[in-house]
């Protein structure tokens, strides 16, 4: 038998750390970074500067400074200076400045001692090491939280203070400190607090829009043309979007829907795919929620499941959904119930997060609802209540 071809190109290119050369919808946030630091490439030594970049999770804190720090670094080097980027996530380093320094300092000397020093002989050996290179350094404290929540003030006023003290030599430290709510500083002292809110990055929640601009590009660069139909584009950027605009979780997803097809041997990346992987990063929908419906919304649901298990689809017309409802009542030997109860099962299972709305009337006459199910496979679904139906009703045509 001929071996199934992936529908990946380069998988990699969906990593949590890949940095892409572009950057989509975050040109401002980077022009402020570019500004903050310039002096850096244009007067090195002559001053020092800290930034802090805040957003919720999936907004692009990590990969706006990540591409930041690369871009500066290559323009440095073209002007022949010895500038260094080092990223450090303060939670893997378990809010330490020791082990932050430590990790700091295997950038330049890689065998450098795991011991014997404690965090400020390691920052003074820090600044050794980059006067002896003639080096600059932005020190990017990611996840910063960790850090405050841990030792408090004291590391960045070290960090800010060993500056200070070093009044004729050349400023060469600079800071990056990222967080994801404003909270964080009232830990904080009032003096490095004021520092570090000179100049902060605010990083909104992406839009649905924007979160399918950036799954487009991940698709050209991870996936072979042709494999991830839009509509699957479309039903990821709309979960995204759901949970704040995340485009870390929407990128997630997107490579756990490509492993699916591939362990099905799809040649597309269909919403069946998606469905899937969003219950393997999350379990959205328990059994016991399931049990809290009643018959008729489980029968309406259960159709929902049917149509989007033989469907390629993303979404499903009301009509379609009126019509996939009624075959299970036939088949269950219940009387269907009207569009207006209809609707409030709709309008029910919506708010629960069993299936997702909206309203479509774009090239069409009218407007109709559309129902997209997005976060359950749609096999797993029917199983499911097929299952519970038959314990809680005694097998088809015993519900009476």
């Amino acid at each position: 038998m001929p071996r199934h071809s992936s529908v990946f190109k380069d998988e990699s290119k969906l990593d949590i750390n890949y940095v892409p050369q572009h950057l989509l919808h975050r040109k401002l946030q980077l022009n402020l970074l570019n500004q903050f630091f310039r002096f850096v490439v244009e007067r090195p030594g002559k001053m020092t500067q800290r930034a802090l970049i805040m957003g919720k999770i999936g907004t692009g804190k990590t990969v706006l400074s990540q591409h930041f720090g690369l871009k500066i670094a290559k323009e440095a080097k073209q002007r022949n200076i010895n500038l260094n980027y080092v990223h450090v996530n303060c939670r893997e380093c378990k809010g330490s400045l020791f082990m932050i320094l430590q990790r700091t300092m295997t950038k330049f000397y890689p065998t450098f001692p795991r011991r014997g020093y404690s965090a400020e002989e390691l920052l003074q050996a820090l600044m050794q090491v980059l006067d002896e290179k003639d080096a600059y350094l932005i020190l990017t404290l990611d996840e910063l939280e960790s850090l405050v929540g841990n030792e408090g003030s004291d590391p960045l006023y070290n960090l800010s203070r060993i500056q200070e003290d070093r009044l004729d030599a050349p400023k060469r430290l600079s800071l990056i400190c990222i967080l994801r709510q404003p909270d964080c500083l009232d830990k904080l002292d009032p003096s490095t607090r004021s520092t570090l809110q000179r100049n902060i990055i605010q990083m909104e929640e992406y839009s649905e829009s924007q979160l399918e601009d950036i799954l487009d590009d991940r698709v050209n660069l991870a996936f072979r043309d042709g494999t991830v139909p839009p509509q699957t584009l479309g039903i990821i950027a709309e979960l995204g979007n759901s949970e704040g605009g995340n485009a870390r979780y929407a990128i997630e997803l997107l490579w756990r829907a490509g492993k699916y097809a591939d362990a099905l041997e799809m040649q597309q990346v269909l919403p069946e795919c998606v469905r899937k992987a969003v219950v393997s990063v999350y379990p959205v929908v328990r059994r016991d929620m399931i049990l809290a419906f009643s018959l008729h919304e489980k029968l309406f649901i259960l159709g929902v499941a049917r149509h989007f298990k033989k469907s390629d689809s993303a979404y499903m017309s009301m009509g379609e959904a009126e019509e996939a409802y009624a075959l299970v009542c036939e088949e269950y030997d219940e009387k269907r119930r009207g569009h207006t109860q209809i609707w409030k099962y709709v309008k029910a299972l919506s708010a629960a997060g069993i299936i997702e709305t909206l309203v479509s009337g774009v090239g069409q006459r009218g407007k109709t609802t559309m129902i997209s199910l997005s976060r359950v496979p749609a096999s797993d679904l029917e199983q499911e209540l097929v299952k519970l139906l038959s314990q809680e009703g005694g097998g088809e045509g015993q519900w009476r």
